[in-house]
């Protein structure tokens, strides 16, 4: 009896890997990662990588930092501190620490989910809908999953700024060192310009080019790279323009 293959969505007939393989080669050689996801399409695994890298910063967070001093850096912040005395001060952080502690865990959880269903959703319209492709959600979903596993290198970079760094200083909203806005005074610098400065960073340019290799490859090249990895630049620009109106408002 002859070794069983795996029909692809690229013509050939050689066998899957596992998803170890496929993890490493994201970063190393991710045109081949995402010719083996075409072969057998799979999400389940990285959004489990996406989750666990979501929990282990919020508990580290918690743990090192604490929900009370969260809340504390949160107001500051924001400029609202000012306009509060020491009293409500305390009952705002006395009512708020179960509510960050629950909300921090949903979203470490359902964040990642729901993120790679919208990337996965917008994927599908720009080869579908927009350059002409041929592509099922399943595919589109696997693409999206694996294009987000940088983010395990930036919570194991979050992580470490919790536990080496300066807790009176660490920003919830900006933890990790790869954007500007991370190295910007919240307090000096003006909303739109921290939205701005913290929107795009390494990990966001990274997920765009994998998610241009991605698309093209897993279609057999039907699409450019460079074609989706533009259109999905526009939507992350239309996204960031949001979040400047709303900093502005605010």
């Amino acid at each position: 009896m002859g070794t069983p293959t795996v029909e692809t969505g690229v013509g050939s007939a050689e066998r899957a890997h596992s998803f170890w393989w496929r993890w490493l080669n994201v970063y190393i050689s991710p045109g081949a990662a995402f010719q083996d996801i075409a072969r057998k399409p799979e999400f389940i695994f990285p959004l489990i990588v996406g989750v666990v890298g979501g929990l282990a910063v919020i508990e580290t967070m918690l743990g090192k930092i604490g929900a009370a001093q969260i809340i504390r850096t949160s107001i500051e912040q924001s400029g609202r501190a000012s306009n509060m005395t020491a009293e409500q001060m305390q009952q705002a952080i006395s009512r708020g620490s179960p509510f960050v502690t629950v909300t921090t865990h949903l979203v470490a959880v359902l964040g990642p989910v729901i993120f790679v269903l919208i990337v996965a959703a917008l994927g599908l319209a720009i080869v579908n809908g927009i350059l002409g492709g041929k592509l099922g959600f399943k595919t589109s979903l696997s693409v999206a999953a694996y294009s987000i596993l940088p983010g395990a290198i930036s919570s194991l970079m979050t992580v470490a700024v919790i536990l080496f760094g300066d807790v009176e200083r660490f920003n919830p909203n900006n933890p990790s060192p790869t954007n500007l806005g991370f190295f910007l005074n919240p307090l000096e610098t003006s909303k739109p310009l921290m939205a701005v400065a913290s929107s795009v960073d390494l990990f966001s340019v990274w997920t765009l080019v994998l998610l241009g290799i991605g698309y093209s490859e897993v279609t057999g090249r039907k699409v450019k790279a460079l074609s989706v990895s533009m259109i999905y630049l526009g939507a992350l620009l239309v996204w960031v323009l949001g979040k400047v109106g709303l900093a502005a408002i605010t």
